[in-house]
């Protein structure tokens, strides 16, 4: 009882087909997700720079406050 060598090969090959189709849509999925993660760091990055400088503005422009305020009355 022995085996057909040919369809243990033909197997194999199928087997391997298989399994190279899974991972190139595997990557393909995982080359999309992280396309996307991508631009959503970039719009955070830029949106983080607007409110840093929005931020530095307001600090700028705030009137200076004295640096030691006496202590109220009733101390």
């Amino acid at each position: 009882m022995s085996t057909d060598p040919t369809k243990d090969l033909v197997a194999r090959i199928d087997d391997l087909e298989t399994r190279a189709a899974f991972q190139e849509r595997t990557i393909e999925e995982l080359h999309t997700m992280i396309a996307a993660q991508w631009e959503k760091i970039d719009r955070l990055a830029r949106r983080y720079d607007r409110l840093k400088a929005e931020f530095d503005e307001i600090v700028e422009a705030r009137p200076s406050l004295p640096s030691a305020e006496p202590p109220p009355p009733h101390y």
